[in-house]
């Protein structure tokens, strides 16, 4: 080692560039040797790697499948291990017996490397990774597939669950002009089944269970005939709506849409056990406690020849809560 005039030391080489020595530095190159496999068969290891690929897109695209037709979980879950099992063993093999194994060791020369070298070296170290890829084009492919069929799969939560549009199903229900009042299991009602102060649920016959078309009916009035009187704001339009002293009123809260299925006989209200609001009945079901914004919409009834109720018409607004297209109002 020799000492420098500024006090460094340094090799005979830093000092006279023409004594370094030169080693090519080349391109990589898909038959170099630091691209040999373990593999006694690339082509067979390349084959097995893209059979475990094209089972993992079957099986994730049999999960798709089955989670769009709402099979059970037995089904749902085989179709799940078997995309992961697949994807997994082909990348263990791609892995394992296709990919460069190393290490690799190359001998040292000089640090100080020229312009030259500098750009053959990078080019070459960007090249190295992607040959190693890209030979395997079948590998690529499949696992490209594999990959993409889960990728739409993990997007059916997204279409699937949410359910079918709404389309007119908020705006108005099953209920129509002339439809029976029957109770869940699909029995006809009639006055003498509901004593006053009684109340009980009840559907038109074409939605029995129906979420949007769920109803109470409740038994206000000992009246013998003529028909309970709404409140002033309400004489002209709902006059003959509540025959005999019975009355039915939407069971959807107008604040979340929550089922109102408490009736007070004393109060005469019906209560939202969700989050306790209140609406009373005889006063056309305003809400005067609680979080509901609006007064449940009542179903208009009359009683026909034979002695049951049925539906003048359908709402006449749309149940439940405030949405989009509706307002809170």
């Amino acid at each position: 080692m020799s000492e420098n005039t500024d006090g460094t030391t340094g090799s005979p080489e830093a000092k006279d560039p023409s004594l370094r020595v030169r080693i090519p530095v080349s391109s990589a190159r898909p038959d170099a040797p630091q691209f040999r496999v373990a593999a006694k068969n690339p082509r067979r290891a390349e084959l097995l790697a893209a059979s475990g690929f094209l089972v993992a897109a079957a099986g994730f695209a049999g999960f798709g499948a089955s989670y769009w037709q709402n099979y059970s979980s037995f089904w749902l879950s085989i179709t799940f291990t078997v995309g992961f099992i697949g994807l997994g063993y082909g990348l263990v093999v791609w892995g394992k017996y296709l990919m460069p194994q190393g290490p690799f060791e190359e001998a040292r020369h000089s640090l100080a490397p020229s312009a030259n070298e500098r750009e053959v070296f990078i080019e070459d170290f960007a090249s190295r990774g992607k040959v190693a890829v890209e030979r395997r084009g079948l590998l690529v492919k499949t696992l490209g597939l594999a990959s993409g069929v889960l990728g739409v799969v993990l997007a059916f939560p997204l279409l699937r669950s949410l359910g079918p549009l709404p389309k007119k199903t908020l705006a108005q229900t099953a209920w129509r002009k002339g439809s029976y009042l029957v109770d869940i299991s699909g029995r006809k009602i009639k006055p003498a089944d509901i004593d006053v102060g009684g109340f009980i649920t009840v559907f038109p016959p074409d939605d029995i269970g129906g979420a949007y078309s769920q109803t109470m009916l409740i038994h206000v009035d000992p009246m013998k005939s003529g028909y309970l009187p709404p409140p002033p704001q309400f004489t002209k339009q709902r006059a003959t709506w509540a025959p005999l002293g019975y009355i039915a009123f939407s069971k959807l809260c107008t604040h979340a849409g929550c089922p109102v299925g408490l009736y007070e006989e004393l109060t005469e209200r019906m209560l939202c056990p969700c989050h306790q609001s209140v609406f009373v009945v005889r006063d056309a079901a305003i809400p005067v406690f609680g979080p509901a914004p609006r007064p449940l919409p009542q179903l208009p009834l009359y009683i026909d020849e034979d002695g049951y109720f049925r539906a003048q018409d359908g709402y006449d607004e749309p149940v439940g809560p405030g949405y989009w297209e509706r307002g809170s109002d």
